[in-house]
């Protein structure tokens, strides 16, 4: 077997790890992220001789197990339950230079300790003196006060263990032993390996609190008390408190000299000194799923490879920020690789942090889950990914979309394309949208009018969003694969299309954002940009209704070709967009 000084303990969520030179606490949050911090701590070597003097050394290991205890699950309940400071804790900290969570932690120690005293030196004593009537001077008033205070240990530790956030601590705790057995088995730390390993563990404090019971009785024996004051319950409990340091200190030489003569071959020896601590165990640890013990896993590796490595740096838990220091960093950001425009970082936090573009300014910090999420969409707006394909979605006409780069984003001038349609659409028209990609212009007249509505395109990944972008808006529309009209059946009293209109020559000069991210199936019109316009203005006809309507979007300089196109069959009438540039074209079949 393979020895190890690493030993831990199970905190809120997560799991500490304390070596030779480094602890660790790796803590997952509510959003499921394995966080961790480290921090040095001093060697043996290091610390003051008294943390090598037998019994002492015990004194100091208990006091700091208390504080670091606290510490710790006070941490990863920040970690957990990640939320803004309020105005209270703020001022606090302000006005008094000191953390509230740190007076907060000052007092819980105080509580446990009073309650542990409470529970294991008071009222044993009451109950022997007062109720069983047992003289404190006869030796079966320690024996039974012994057997009292192991009673109300294990029945405070089965009480404790229904509570359902204090079993899931109880199943770290087992993720922690497993994670130590299986180190000392020699296995590769895999979730499987572990998974198999015993959750009891020679070196626990379930174990060592079985041993405070025993030795403090123990002590009570070798330290007797004058009979004035032995008769006195008070006197006794203060006695009895007085002496906590030199029973801890004696309990702790009893585990460690246990754990070493386990490596060393006695472990049959002294198998019934831990066969009480080991069923104890039973109840304070529980069997861990694989999240759990990928949190394990990741603390002992943490502190591991810091034991083996002096020149790795400590990690502290990450912090919630302040709004304007993230607003200032992430406009930094897109600002160096040129990105001006700052209604793309507002679009981007709205996003992430579920509020109005207004409301923005209101916020005053952001968590650590946000403040990551927004990091990454603004790195991939900084590679020139448009913004609607970071957030992958857009809003269009009222209506939420989900976007994909199988799909061209809706442009705002779009909007009036659908403005025009609408006003020759009622409830009892039959429209076909040709070349629909996101299925943005569909569902937009589909909602509005509440017509019979049919969206066409060849990318089969562009209906499959098409429909999903009609699910998620409650749009009753029809979808048919088709190349332009090939598949298209029956005839329509509106046909609205927007169709690829680029010249291919020009694809490569058009912006990053574009000629990088969108679809070039959906942007390229051929040598002159008019392919497609060609093939509409040769077959539309034959889809329209009597005096059926055609609406086309086109591109800078274009709609007087098509006009001429179109111009046997339909009669045409252009319209401009807000740029006052002739963009849409209405053609009425004649």
């Amino acid at each position: 077997m393979k020895k190890t000084f690493i030993g831990g303990q199970a905190v809120i969520e997560g799991v500490m790890m304390r070596g030779k030179t480094a602890m660790a606490i790796s803590v997952r949050d509510s959003d499921g992220v394995i966080r961790t911090e480290t921090k040095r701590i001093k060697s043996m070597k290091e610390r003051s001789i008294f943390f090598r003097i037998p019994i002492i050394r015990g004194m100091l290991a208990f006091a700091m197990t208390l504080i670091d205890g606290m510490k710790t699950l006070s941490k990863s309940a920040e970690v957990f339950a990640e939320t803004e400071p309020t105005k209270f804790e703020n001022w606090f900290s302000k006005k008094f230079k000191i953390n509230l969570m740190t007076i907060v932690s000052i007092f819980s120690i105080i509580l446990g300790l009073g309650i542990a005293v409470g529970l294991f030196i008071v009222l044993p004593n009451v109950l022997l003196d007062e109720w069983l009537k047992i003289p404190a001077s006869d030796y079966r008033h320690k024996l039974i006060g012994g057997g009292l205070k192991l009673a109300i240990l294990l029945i405070y530790l089965i009480s404790v263990s229904f509570i359902k956030d204090i079993k899931r601590t109880f199943r770290y705790h087992g993720a922690e032993h497993k994670t130590i057995n299986c180190f000392e088995k020699e296995l590769p730390l895999t979730v499987e390996n572990v998974k198999k390993c015993s959750k009891l563990h020679n070196r626990c404090g379930t174990t060592f609190l079985f041993f405070v019971i025993l030795v403090s009785v123990g002590v009570s024996f070798l330290i007797p008390l004058p009979e004035t004051w032995e008769s006195n319950t008070w006197i006794r409990v203060v006695v009895r408190i007085a002496t906590l340091p030199l029973v801890a200190g004696l309990a702790y030489e009893l585990l460690k000299f246990l754990a070493i003569a386990n490596w060393i071959g006695f472990r049959i020896l002294f198998f019934p000194l831990k066969v009480p601590g080991l069923l104890m165990q039973l109840i304070t640890t529980k069997e861990p799923d694989d999240k759990m013990i990928a949190v394990a896993i990741t603390a002992f590796k943490a502190v591991q490879e810091m034991d083996e490595n002096p020149d790795i740096k400590e990690v502290s838990f990450p912090k919630m920020k302040k709004y304007e220091e993230v607003y200032q960093e992430m406009q930094l950001k897109l600002k160096e690789k040129g990105i001006l425009e700052s209604a793309d970082l507002d679009w981007i936090l709205c996003s992430v942090l579920k509020r109005r573009r207004s409301e923005l300014k209101e916020t005053k910090a952001v968590s650590v889950k946000e403040y990551d999420t927004v990091k990454a969409l603004v790195e991939k707006r900084c590679q020139n990914m448009p913004v609607q394909y970071v957030l992958s979605e857009t809003d269009f006409c009222g209506h939420t979309l989900k976007l994909n780069n199988n799909v061209l984003i809706p442009r705002f001038e779009t909007e009036l394309l659908c403005e025009r349609a609408l006003k020759y659409i009622s409830a009892k028209s039959s429209v076909l949208d040709l070349c629909a990609g996101s299925g943005a212009v569909g569902i937009a007249i589909s909602k509005k009018a509440k017509c019979k509505v049919t969206c066409s395109d060849i990318s089969e990944e562009a209906l499959k969003l098409a429909k999903e972008n009609a699910s998620i808006n409650d749009a009753e529309i029809d979808f048919i694969k088709s190349d332009m009209f090939k598949n298209i059946k029956g005839k329509f009293d509106v046909i609205v299309c927007n169709p690829p209109y680029v010249k291919t020559a020009d694809i490569q000069t058009l912006s990053p954002e574009v000629k990088d991210f969108e679809p070039h199936l959906a942007l390229d019109g051929g040598k002159d940009g008019l392919d497609f316009y060609k093939i509409i203005a040769k077959d539309a006809a034959e889809f329209l209704n009597a005096k059926g309507i055609l609406f086309l979007e086109c591109g800078i300089n274009q709609s007087k070709e098509i006009e001429k196109m179109l111009k046997g069959k339909f009669s045409i009438k252009i319209y401009k967009d807000y740029s006052n540039i002739e963009r849409f074209i209405k053609a009425t079949k004649r």
